[in-house]
Parts: structure tokens; C-alpha cells; sequence
């Protein structure tokens, strides 16, 4: 869709087309209850991510197709990985800090700065050079970068998997295996959201992946500087978070010639079908902007070989996962003409479960040997080595941690942050509002359903209570996506003119103790319409667990929670403008923390919301609501401005310190005092109007 497009308030590309759904009987069950909608908002997830993965690469009929989008979908994949624009290539400042002489191979103890402070560890194997003779002796020879898994330790997770390494230097090659940044001798985070409620990673649009992708690039710049490596022949491989890298950085660096992921492939479909998300770490994904699938980095890997192999018994990487990735990623190896295209890629699985098994050891060394060494040999089962390992302790490439590291809050840094600047007037701010709500919707609410779908208003048999003495009181469920509905109770003034303002009122989880909580609401029954609105998971609480579950879920489908509440809060305009015939000249949002910018963001994509209220709003997306990367495009004072000459009010004593800056747009559109504070809800309506 083109952005002048997404541009539009929301509720005029609803209003072009209409399309009819056939309602499960699941929904209609649902509807009038918190436990079965949330229920249908789970199933939701799972669906739309099944959508996604059954839509891969089908639009690409031809090699010309495909090259025609490639250029795209690389771009798509690489601002997914925090890598569009890439980061500078910053001097390496590699050193060598240690040599270890072994029988039949050498090993270099090797620490480089991939960016400015932010620190690699690594090994890398050699073959052996005899005493006197020169490192030209034994090159150039093809060379392996080893990106491992989560193997924990204080000298950094190489130890665990040197076994790799030495194999492939007793065989021809040279091997560079590289610490994880989790596990790494100066270690990051990598579980941020898995485990430690940062939802501002979804905010900033990182994922610990993307710099595992970059600290992998980076190392490849460093075996092009040894004269024992041939250029042209550089394969990678790894297991686990290690084959999740593996496909990455081969999508993203051309110059990898083969790669081989281990226990790493799968669907988003798959992921979410099985409910994967507490098994995995944060470096196994992207934040899924462009609604695309891992067949999709396959693709961007061919026509260069790719094997890739998966235990039948992975819990974390189930079957139909790894298998789908193969069906479809091979439809783009057979449009290449070139010499045994189509047998570039493969697929080996085992009846093994989350391991590097003996039989994927030895198919990973026959595709490398074929590809990099033109080397058909088949290899005999291998023999355990009598040569003992090395210590952890022996690989550990620094004595102590750098001082002037970053990889302990890479997170923050790895991404910029837009920051806003000051404009002189009106045309200038115009332009950059313009850009801003651009840059909104087509990485952050891409999402958006642009077909209009029934609300299928199911009337509750609850009739208010007492809240009818103040005004009509309807409750009931709508239906704002396939099979989702989140409850409005609506209060409409008896004495009602054209005039009579209506308020929504988005209620946080936890909001209201009980159902029926008005006294914030009473000096507005009766004067104003007033519809409550529950967006999804407002109703329903979950444990900090389940909810890093459901984001973590939400962005494998190119959303978070808090967008979908936007939707919601835009949908329910619609149903009360168009179903409920209201159409007021006034029309507020209001909302309390978080909430409150979610209902900033829904007024910005429907301009019939005049005013918008808040309570206790955070400054900065840092402190949430969490939407995708939101950070990169502007943050929430910038966000506010965007809704200028339209009305801002804070329910505080001043206008919050991180908003002046909001302000100054507004008194450059002449408004100043379109944006003020009051004491309560009811005087920011100014109810004694009505």
C-alpha cells in the first residue's frame, strides 16, 4: 500500500470496502464473557501468524519476480534486524592476545571492537604451521565462522563447542568461533524480554539478534585480513541461537559463500501454534514489521548453498516448522538457472530432540567439504579424539574486563533514538508531521486491517444497575477483528442534542476494582455520552510470564498489545459513529499511564477525535506503552505535538516537564491554549456547558 494511503484517518479506508465474514460459533459463545474474548484474542494470534507463514513467498511466480522484490524484502529484513542504515565500520582494533600450540592445530586467542566499546571474544583454530615456516605456507584455505549457542560461562561459550572448531582445522580449514554477546567474556543481555519486562526493546525495534548478525559481519571483515583465508570461501555454521544467527548473517552478508544452521529453523506459525515463546530466547527473532517468515531469509540466501538441519523431537523448533521452511524456501532455489540450483538446498532431519547429533555433524562437514572444497568424499563416522580438550580458562582471551566497554547496555546504543528538534514555523513542522505519521504507519501500525469486517454487536443481558438513574446504559461486545470483540459500555444522555459530547473512556487492567466503577463518570451522565471501553487485555489479568508470552507472540505478527489497543479504541469510534449514530462536534479519548498514549496514538489516525485527555502519562516510550519501533520514528512528546491545533489536556497542575517541548508546536500553530491542564476529568469536558 502506498503511504499517501495509510496516511488517511483510519476510518476512511475502513469506509472503502466492505467485506463479509462467516462468524464461528466459537465467537458468538464468546462474546459476552472476559475469559472466552481473551481466549478468542489468543486464537487470534496463533491465526494471523498461520496466515503469515501460509502467505510466504507465494506472490512469486518467476526468477524476475522474485529479483524485482528481492531488492525489498532485503531491505525489509535488514531495518528488522536494527541493520538499516548498518552501523559504521568502525576500525577493528583486533589483537591477538594468546597462542595455544595443540597437535596438528594452533589456536589464536583473538578480542576486536566491533563498533567503538563493544567488545568480541573469540578463537580462532588454525591449521599447523611448523616452527620457521611462514602463515603463506598454509593458505589461502576456506574458512569457517562458528557462532555458538547458549552455553553459559564466565570465559564465554566457545569452550563448549571447540570440538567443531578443531575438526575443521585437522581438515583444511580455518575456523574463528565467536562468544555469543549473552554469554561472551564481556557479556549483554539477550533475554530483555523474555525474562526482564523490557518492553522498550519493542519500542527501540531491538532484538539481541541483530547484533549477533552484526558481531558476525564484523568478524568476517577480520578473516578477510588473514592471508590464510580465501575470501571467496567463508561458510557459517551453528546450533541453536548459533543456527538462528547462521540464517541471519548469511541473509544479510553476501560474502558468506555457505551456510549450515543447526537446530534453529522455524515458522512463525509454528512458533505460535505450539506456544513457543517462554522455550526461546530473544536472539532467536525479529520483530516481524513486514509480516514475513524465516522462508523469506532463506530466500534471500539463494542461490548460495544451504543446509540446514533440525532434530523431529526439537520442543523448541517443532517439525512443521523447519518442514514449511524447506517447501517453501525451495520453490525460490528451483527458479535459478543455475548448475544444480535446486540441490543447493537441503533439509536433514533426526528423531533426535534440541542437539548437535552425530549425524548432523557429519552432513554439516560433507555440505561444507562439497561446497567450499569441491570435496565429494563421504566421511566415515568419526572416532572420539584422545586429545584432551582445552579449559575454558586456556581459550579466555582477556585477563579483565575492558573499561571502556558498552556490550552491558548495547540494547540502549545498538539503535538510535529520534530525538526532536526545534522548528521555526508552521511549513516546517507540517513537513516533519507529515514524514512522522508516515514513518508511524508503515512501521508501526503496518498492520492495520484496511477492510471493513461487522462489528456483530452482541447486547449483553446486563442493564446497569443503578447507572441507568444517570443515563441509557447498553452493554455489550463488538467485534474489532476476525473473531476479536472487547466489551463498551455505553451511557448515552437522555437529553441529547447535537451538541451533547461524547467521551471514551480506554480503562487500563486493574482500572477498576469492580465492573460498575463510575464516580470519576457521575457529574458527566446525563450531560455527556460517555462510552467505557475495555480494549484487549484490559479485562483479563495474566502473571508477567503470560504477558511476556503474548507480546513476544504479538511481534512475530508485526504488532504489540498496545497497537492493537490503538486499533481497538479506532474501531470503537467507528461502531459509535456508524452503528450508534453519534456524531458529536466533540469527541474525547480519555486515558490513565500508558493508556492515555494509547489513545493519543488512535487520535492521530482519525481526526474526528477533537480532544484527548491523560492522566499520569508516561514521558517517553521507554517507560511504554511499547509499540514497534516507535523509538525510531519519534517519542511521545514529539508523538503529542503531532496531534496539534486539536486539544491535549493533562489531568495535573502543570503541563508535565517532558511536554514542553510540545508546547512550542503548539504555539507555532497559534494554539497555545489548546494544550492545558485541569484538575478532573469533568472540567477538561467543561460539563457545566451542557
Amino acid at each position: 500500500m502506498r503511504n499517501e494511503d495509510r496516511l488517511k484517518p483510519v476510518w476512511k479506508i475502513i469506509a472503502t470496502v466492505t467485506v463479509c465474514w462467516c462468524l464461528s460459533s466459537r465467537l458468538a459463545s464468546g462474546q459476552g464473557d472476559a475469559a472466552g474474548r481473551h481466549e478468542q484474542f489468543i486464537a487470534s494470534l496463533k491465526r494471523i501468524a498461520a496466515d503469515i507463514t501460509s502467505c510466504a513467498l507465494d506472490d512469486v511466480a518467476s526468477l524476475d519476480e522474485w529479483k524485482e522484490t528481492r531488492t525489498v524484502q532485503y531491505k525489509h529484513f535488514m531495518y528488522t534486524m536494527g541493520l538499516d542504515p548498518m552501523p559504521e565500520r568502525t576500525p577493528l582494533r583486533a589483537r591477538i592476545t594468546g597462542t595455544l600450540e595443540r597437535s596438528g592445530y594452533d589456536i589464536e586467542k583473538i578480542v576486536f571492537q566491533s563498533s567503538p566499546g563493544l567488545y568480541v571474544t573469540g578463537n580462532l583454530y588454525l591449521p599447523h604451521v611448523p616452527k620457521g615456516e611462514s602463515p603463506n605456507s598454509i593458505g589461502p584455505l576456506p574458512a569457517i565462522l562458528y557462532v555458538c549457542g547458549h552455553s553459559p560461562h564466565p570465559h564465554g561459550a566457545k569452550w563448549n563447542y571447540q570440538d567443531r572448531a578443531i575438526w575443521f582445522a585437522e581438515h583444511g580449514y580455518v575456523c574463528f568461533i565467536i562468544d555469543t554477546l549473552e554469554f561472551g567474556e564481556v557479556p549483554g543481555i539477550h533475554h530483555g524480554i523474555h525474562d526482564l519486562n523490557r518492553w522498550d526493546w519493542l519500542s527501540r525495534g531491538y532484538t539481541p539478534a541483530g547484533v549477533e548478525v552484526w558481531n558476525a559481519v564484523r568478524a568476517i571483515d577480520y578473516l578477510e585480513t588473514r592471508m590464510e583465508v580465501d575470501k571467496a570461501r567463508i561458510g557459517i555454521t551453528g546450533i541453536s541461537g548459533g543456527g538462528a544467527v547462521s540464517w541471519y548473517a548469511a541473509a544479510a552478508d553476501e560474502r558468506i559463500a555457505v551456510s549450515v544452521p543447526v537446530c534453529g529453523t522455524y515458522t512463525f506459525g509454528s512458533q505460535a501454534k505450539h506456544w513457543r515463546a517462554y522455550g526461546q530466547c530473544d536472539c532467536i527473532y525479529y520483530h516481524n514489521t513486514f509480516q514475513t517468515d524465516l522462508s523469506v531469509v532463506a530466500a534471500l540466501i539463494a542461490p548460495r548453498p544451504l543446509l540446514f538441519c533440525s532434530g523431529q523431537r526439537d520442543a523448541d523448533f517443532p517439525p512443521d516448522g523447519h518442514k514449511e521452511v524447506f517447501r517453501r524456501a525451495k520453490r525460490i532455489y528451483d527458479l535459478y538457472s543455475e548448475p544444480e540450483s535446486s540441490d543447493r538446498i537441503k533439509e536433514v532431519s533426526e528423531a533426535v530432540g534440541h542437539t548437535d547429533s552425530r549425524l548432523f555433524r557429519r552432513e554439516a562437514r560433507e555440505w561444507l567439504n562439497f561446497w567450499l572444497r569441491n570435496d565429494r568424499s563421504p566421511l566415515n563416522n568419526e572416532t572420539n579424539r584422545d586429545q584432551k580438550p582445552s579449559t575454558a580458562e586456556e581459550l579466555a582471551c582477556l585477563e579483565k574486563l575492558p573499561p571502556d566497554a558498552i556490550n552491558y547496555r548495547i540494547d540502549e546504543l545498538f539503535l538510535p533514538s529520534v530525538k526532536p528538534v526545534s522548528y521555526n514555523t508552521p511549513e516546517e513542522w507540517g513537513k516533519r508531521k507529515a514524514e512522522l505519521l508516515a514513518d508511524l504507519s508503515s512501521k508501526t501500525f503496518r498492520w492495520f486491517p484496511t477492510h471493513q469486517i461487522p462489528f456483530d454487536t452482541q447486547v449483553s443481558r446486563n442493564r446497569g444497575g443503578w447507572a441507568n438513574r444517570y443515563a441509557e446504559y447498553k452493554d455489550v461486545a463488538i467485534q474489532t477483528e476476525p473473531e476479536v470483540c472487547i466489551r463498551v459500555q455505553l451511557l448515552r444522555a437522555r437529553k441529547r442534542s447535537k451538541d451533547t459530547p461524547l467521551l471514551i473512556y480506554s480503562k487500563r487492567s486493574g482500572d477498576s476494582i469492580y465492573f460498575l466503577d463510575l464516580d470519576e463518570l457521575l457529574p458527566i451522565l446525563g450531560r455527556c455520552d460517555v462510552a467505557i471501553l475495555n480494549t484487549r487485555l484490559t479485562e483479563v489479568s495474566v502473571t508477567a510470564r503470560e504477558l511476556s508470552e503474548i507480546e513476544r507472540t504479538a511481534s512475530w505478527i508485526g504488532r504489540t498489545v498496545a497497537s492493537m489497543q490503538v486499533w481497538d479504541i479506532l474501531r470503537t469510534v467507528e461502531w459509535l459513529v456508524s452503528e450508534e449514530k453519534l456524531n458529536p462536534t466533540s469527541l474525547s479519548v480519555y486515558g490513565k499511564g500508558k493508556m492515555g498514549i494509547v489513545g493519543l496514538y488512535a487520535a492521530l489516525f482519525d481526526d474526528r477525535i477533537s480532544q484527548v485527555i491523560m492522566r499520569d502519562p508516561p514521558a517517553t516510550h521507554r517507560r511504554g506503552p511499547a509499540l514497534l519501533n516507535v523509538l525510531r520514528i519519534t517519542d511521545t512528546p514529539e508523538a503529542a505535538a503531532a496531534l496539534a491545533p486539536r486539544e491535549l489536556v493533562f489531568i495535573d497542575n502543570q503541563v508535565p516537564h517532558a511536554f514542553q517541548w510540545t508546547q512550542s508546536i503548539y504555539d507555532l500553530h497559534e494554539k497555545s491554549t489548546a494544550i492545558s491542564c485541569t484538575g478532573s476529568v469533568p472540567e477538561a469536558l467543561e460539563v457545566w456547558r451542557y
